[in-house]
């Protein structure tokens, strides 16, 4: 469950725990905390993350009428979406990726996935 609080201090903690079942036995069963960015005010926050393979980062685009969107180029990806909405881009294999903006190219992020 994610509860937005405004601080995406909370988000990159999150991004690096996962949450296991607690009791006498292990139940074998991991899920795993969403990871969510925040697209707003010309950066992405945070702006690096680590996740593992298999897990979703979804990008949220909170600048009303300023256009943004998430381009992997080493990967050939690029956001369908500009300035509004989210996107989302799951990850299969372990790797560092690097991120930027069409329209802001100042604007880059790092996904750092662990197998």
């Amino acid at each position: 469950m994610s509860v937005r609080t405004g601080l995406t201090t909370l988000i990159a903690v999150a991004a690096v725990f996962t949450l296991t079942s607690c009791g006498g036995e292990s139940q074998g069963s991991t899920e795993q905390a969403p990871v969510e960015i925040s697209v707003k005010n010309l950066a992405y926050a945070p702006n690096s993350v680590t996740v593992h393979t298999g897990q979703t980062v979804t990008w949220i685009f909170e600048d009303q009428g300023m256009p943004h969107d998430v381009v992997f180029a080493e990967l050939g990806i690029k956001s369908d979406l500009q300035g509004s909405g989210t996107y989302s881009q799951t990850f299969d294999k372990a790797g560092t990726f690097t991120y930027t903006c069409t329209p802001h190219p100042n604007m880059t992020g790092t996904i750092i996935v662990e197998g």
